[in-house]
């Protein structure tokens, strides 16, 4: 029975995982009120122009992006674990939004605003149910070559989606078709000139500060630039912009869904998940270990779930950890999440006070922030390197970009990760396997391929298979061993399998084993193990081979197997 002390702490726990903002809040800081008003102050520059962009790329009303802001900021305030970490709308989710809710919304902006909605509180569901589950650590499947695929893919898709507003072309339908709109209105003269100014000028905006090191971040001046160029000399009636924005706090809009379009946006929504999961895990831990600590990636899970349920509940749409907006909050000296509520309460009070204020903002500019992430978002320094590495990794990198880019973005992650799990198979199957020998000069006993000067212990055949052994590579060890006896000239007695490798066996793979060792005695030698996992050894015994594979047959070392075996001839 526990101790009333225990169960004390065992609640206590319990609540600073359910609440750790609140917990850290309870020892904040009276000196760093300074540092995170100014901070918050410096991220609101960038929360206005990003939210309405993004939402923007994901084919909803702008104003959806401000409520996709505000709500997850508050609400990751009290249930997140990381000391600072921007939630918020996201370029890389973007076309993922785009490509689930477009398709169901057949034209309508409330539809699209319910379906986005739902598709954030299914992704909250997922993730909670995830953090309770203990799957943290699932983001494992989306290895690097897979992660620079889809990452440099998504990046080439969310400019090219950028294209018809950056040009003041009218486009519709998929990317592929605003694509060839695009081309068409180009060789057509259908550019609208005044439009392509504002989004290269705001381009520059955005650029110059980032060369120059300015503290000033360029979408700011590019907003307000273009905001009061439009304004000046009356471009709105020249140009499309973003128009006012409607005054009032997030509310609901989840109406005119039903349980049909759930179960259509689920796996939408678990793909969704996955990725937004990585990238805010990636983020998270990487701060943390700038400070020399960790984040629970259960926390930090469930902490996303439920800031995306709220903000799904409240007309935003689906958010993850922002790479781009928390380095400005670090750089601008937070040192709580209660930088984030500042930022929250200044867009807030700028949809409430001056919602006017979008009425000059072109939509070529909100189309230049996005094309500039999306440029940020690409590492064509990481596929170079890759490329030079690993021919199969590079296969993988290559069919998650082209995945993403033609049959969409989840069913491009879904075949780049089918590749990357077949490519393990693969070396699984087809496992690296060589002969031991000893070489004068060298301790241990080595790769004969590698070490030419080695030479084989006479009587001993030292072998070494370099994989768990499974259904798919029993018999290609079987074929190894017996390819190996045939081609020594030696009289061997006793085949030493240096198993350290060696992590698991499968029932098909024991009876490949069971069966080698029957051929092995019939022609007269002996199999032994060394180095095998306790673990391993253990399973064969209980598989029912201890009175096949005695005590005698296992040897901590291939060393100690050698001495023995050597002193028995």
């Amino acid at each position: 029975m526990s101790s009333p002390t225990r169960s004390s702490a065992k609640s206590a726990k319990s609540a600073k995982d359910r609440l750790a903002g609140v917990w850290a809040l309870r020892g904040y800081k009276r000196e760093w009120l300074r540092h995170d008003v100014v901070a918050g102050a410096a991220l609101f520059a960038l929360l206005v122009p990003a939210g309405m962009a993004y939402a923007q790329a994901a084919g909803l009303p702008p104003v959806t992006g401000l409520y996709a802001t505000v709500v997850p900021l508050l609400v990751y305030a009290f249930v997140g674990p990381s000391r600072i970490l921007v939630l918020g709308p996201d370029s890389s989710l973007a076309p993922m939004i785009a490509a689930a809710i477009v398709p169901l919304a057949a034209g309508s902006s409330e539809k699209s605003v319910a379906l986005a909605g739902l598709l954030a509180v299914l992704i909250g569901v997922i993730m909670l149910a995830g953090s309770a589950l203990k799957l943290g650590t699932i983001t494992g499947l989306l290895s690097k070559p897979i992660r620079l695929g889809y990452l440099n893919g998504i990046a080439l898709l969310v400019a090219l989606s950028q294209l018809p507003a950056f040009l003041g072309i009218e486009a519709d339908g998929d990317i592929w078709q605003k694509l060839a709109k695009v081309t068409t209105g180009v060789l057509g003269g259908e550019v609208n000139i005044t439009a392509l100014l504002l989004g290269v000028g705001s381009l520059a905006l955005i650029w110059i500060p980032r060369l120059l090191k300015w503290k000033v971040p360029g979408v700011l001046l590019a907003v307000v630039g273009s905001c009061v160029a439009t304004a000046v000399w009356s471009l709105n009636d020249d140009v499309k912009v973003t128009g006012v924005l409607p005054q009032g706090l997030p509310m609901p809009a989840l109406g005119g869904i039903g349980w049909a379009d759930a179960l259509t946006l689920l796996p939408a929504a678990a793909g969704i998940a996955l990725m937004a999961f990585a990238d805010t895990g990636v983020l998270s831990q990487t701060l943390a270990a700038k400070e020399g600590k960790k984040v629970s990636g259960n926390r930090e899970m469930a902490a996303l779930g439920a800031a995306n349920a709220a903000t799904g509940l409240l007309g935003g749409f689906p958010i993850s950890g922002s790479t781009s907006r928390t380095p400005v909050a670090v750089d601008a000296g937070a040192k709580s999440q209660m930088t984030g509520v500042v930022g929250s309460v200044l867009v807030l009070a700028f949809m409430l006070l001056a919602p006017g204020v979008t009425e000059y903002l072109p939509s070529a500019t909100l189309a230049a922030v996005v094309i500039a992430a999306a440029i940020a978002l690409a590492d064509p320094t990481g596929v170079r390197r890759l490329l030079s590495l690993s021919r199969s990794e590079s296969v993988v990198m290559l069919a998650a970009f082209l995945g993403v880019l033609t049959v969409g973005v989840l069913q491009g992650i879904v075949v780049a990760i089918a590749l990357a799990l077949l490519d393990f198979v693969r070396r699984a199957w087809d496992p690296y396997r060589t002969e031991l020998g000893a070489e004068e000069g060298l301790p241990g006993y080595h790769d004969l391929e590698r070490h030419p000067n080695g030479a084989r212990i006479p009587g001993l055949l030292i072998l070494r298979f370099d994989a768990p052994l499974f259904f798919g590579n029993g018999q290609v060890l079987a074929s190894f061993v017996r390819e190996q006896l045939d081609e020594a000239s030696d009289n061997i007695s006793h085949v030493i399998l240096a198993a350290e490798p060696i992590t698991g066996i499968d029932t098909t793979a024991l009876d490949d084993l069971v069966t080698l060792d029957e051929w092995l005695a019939r022609h007269g030698v002996d199999l032994v193990f060394a180095e095998l996992k306790g673990p391993v050894k253990d399973k064969l015994i209980r598989l029912g081979t201890a009175a096949r594979f005695t005590p005698d047959h296992f040897f901590p070392t291939v060393g100690a197997a050698v001495r023995t075996l050597r002193d028995e001839e």
